[in-house]
């Protein structure tokens, strides 16, 4: 079974295409995953006393502990002189322009920073050594994970190393920078460090209590893969992105199969929308993610994602101007139309006023819906249907171009793959907005970040910093070396049965010209002119490229794919139109046809006019 534990609702899809989605339950998620999961089980013949064999799971608590800030207490152990580098950042401010903006504050108290002599250069060479007794003597009092982040540990650990053995020898669960983010740049490798130490114990428990759900369970990881639970719980700053990546991964391979290998997946959901840009079939990766405002240099995709969903409550600000989000009324009390006791007006609410969701569409797990409940919240609050759709589209259509035409990349050559339960009602609209040609709904459209679960590869991740970036001497070596360590780390994972025991890696780098402060990855120094063009409008022929960093990333095919689940019976229509469907509606505006095709999907084109 896949499941997703998403802001309104908790989807569950099995392998034989069977779909339960049940409320999700903020106060104890992993309450709607056993709902779900034992609703599901109850209609699958082949589950034994409702435990599936194989649970893969995207989780939502990694994010909500961090947005939230109920992590645990941490504290930082680091080198004498960068107790405060995890507070004093970088220069640059949230908003350039508001000197009201604040940075968000650090997940370490200064109280719980801890400096210890022992230093390492950037050569390698000692400059001071370290004295693994004065860590083990540090007061460390009511503290319930520890950080250890020390200078140039991302070249060589072996000061941190120490450090963390002599902290794991008084019982402290540590979490050490070479084992979570080995990468060049303090400031980020300290807070992504941090973050890790302040996430593992809520996560460790919540991951470690699905164990009675499911023989064997997996998570999916921000990059769109899934690790074994254990794996997931020891590094709980790789989940941060964990639901979305699953969806983007299903829709980047449904695009493919209806022939766009370049798509842009648009997910909008009850409380967030989220869009990625895929080329050649792969969604774009990220070296690093802000979340909360912090930096977490882990891999992941390249998701941005606004506050703007389905629940996004819509108001007018104090000067009467229409605002929509980032403000959700999520799985309870929910929009007016849910009757479950909600007031204010959403954008569901407003989808329903206007027609695009049918009034009497019966939501699972909720009922039917209340048409009546959401004019009225919309005339309470003095908005009209139309004005909080074209507010929420005008912020969607900003994100879509954030992950095209910020990077050199015409959206008008690419498909828009519209998922999500509030998705594919306003997939055509952005699509007329920007110019893209053609949107795509795939089949189970409205739990498709389960069904990227379900169907999700295994993989393992590895990155390595390099000390002499403009000697590209020795780079093949590298790549090779990183690529068998990746290799063998996913063939140390126990398979799936039925899984394709071979493993596919590729490897990257992370270039930049000379005096650069920013990467781009590419797959070899021979095409980073052309990638940094494309980026930046211009290149620098003559200019020494720098390789800051070498990465290798394994991967298992899945078990099960798309293509194995029972396909979806789907209707045309020409527009203006509306297809209900059992988990979301398609809304197809006039000048649209929607016209059934691989895989289940329906591919929506302009009509010719």
């Amino acid at each position: 079974m896949g499941v997703d534990t998403g802001g309104t609702f908790t989807d569950v899809v099995g392998a034989d295409g069977t779909v339960v989605k049940v409320p999700s339950t903020p106060d104890d998620p992993g309450r709607a995953v056993r709902a779900g999961v034992g609703a599901l089980a109850g209609a699958d013949a082949g589950a034994d006393d409702g435990r599936p064999a194989v649970l893969a799971h995207g989780t939502t608590v990694a994010t909500n502990a961090l947005l939230e800030r109920r992590g645990a207490r941490v504290a930082l152990v680091t080198n004498r002189g960068l107790g405060d580098v995890i507070e004093i950042g970088r220069q640059d401010r949230p908003s350039l322009y508001d000197p009201f903006a604040d940075r968000p504050d650090p997940v370490v108290a200064r109280a719980d920073r801890h400096e210890v002599a022992g230093r390492l250069a950037a050569d390698g060479s000692e400059i001071e050594p370290i004295d693994p007794d004065e860590s083990a003597a540090l007061d460390l009092a009511g503290v319930e994970a520890v950080a250890v982040c020390l200078l140039h540990a991302d070249l060589d650990p072996v000061h941190e190393r120490a450090v963390g053995s002599a902290l794991r020898g008084r019982g402290l669960d540590v979490t050490c920078s070479h084992e979570v983010s080995p990468e060049f740049r303090e400031y980020e490798r300290t807070v992504t460090t941090a973050v890790n130490a302040y996430l593992r114990p809520p996560c460790r428990t919540y991951l470690r209590g699905l164990d009675a759900v499911a023989d064997d369970v997996l998570v999916m990881t921000s990059a769109g893969g899934l690790v074994p639970l254990d794996r997931a719980a020891d590094t709980p700053a790789a989940l941060l992105l964990s639901g979305p990546a699953g969806g983007v991964a299903a829709a980047a391979a449904v695009a493919a199969a209806c022939g766009f290998p370049d798509a842009v997946t648009f997910d909008m959901g009850g409380t967030s929308t989220d869009v990625c840009l895929v080329r050649d079939g792969r969604p774009e990766p990220a070296a690093e993610r802000a979340v909360a405002g912090l930096p977490v240099r882990l891999a992941a995709l390249d998701v941005h994602t606004i506050g703007a969903g389905g629940g996004s409550i819509a108001a007018l600000d104090p000067g009467g101007a229409l605002t929509v989000g980032p403000r959700s009324a999520g799985a309870v009390p929910g929009p007016a139309c849910y009757g479950l006791g909600g007031t204010e007006p959403t954008v569901t609410d407003a989808d329903l006023a206007a027609g695009r969701l049918p009034p009497d569409t019966v939501l699972p797990g909720l009922g039917p819906v209340d048409l009546a409940a959401a004019e009225a919240a919309l005339a309470r609050a003095g908005v009209t249907a139309d004005g909080v759709i074209a507010v929420v589209e005008a912020a969607m259509e900003e994100a879509v171009r954030a992950v095209t035409v910020a990077r050199g990349v015409d959206p008008r050559s690419l498909a828009l793959v519209a998922f999500g339960g509030a998705g594919p009602l306003h997939g055509c609209a952005l699509a007329d907005a920007l110019g893209m040609p053609t949107v795509i709904v795939p089949p189970r459209a409205g739990v498709l970040s389960a069904v990227g679960m379900l169907c999700g590869e295994r993989q393992h991740h590895v990155v390595r910093s390099r000390p002499t970036p403009t000697d590209h001497r020795g780079l093949d070596a590298e790549r090779a070396d990183l690529a068998a360590i990746a290799e063998a780390a996913l063939a140390d994972d126990p398979a799936v049965s039925g899984a394709d025991p071979g493993v596919e890696v590729t490897t990257a780098l992370d270039c930049r010209y000379a005096g650069q402060a920013h990467e781009l990855r590419v797959p070899d120094v021979a095409a980073f002119a052309a990638e940094h063009r494309l980026r930046n409008g211009y290149d620098r022929l003559d200019a020494p490229i720098e390789v800051v960093a070498v990465r290798a990333v394994a991967r298992r095919p899945a078990p099960l794919t798309i293509e194995d689940l029972p396909p979806v019976a789907r209707v045309g229509a020409v527009g203006p139109a509306v297809i209900p469907e059992a988990d979301c509606t398609v809304h197809v505006p006039a000048g649209w046809r929607a016209d059934p095709g691989p895989l289940g999907a329906l591919v929506l084109n302009r009509v010719s006019r």
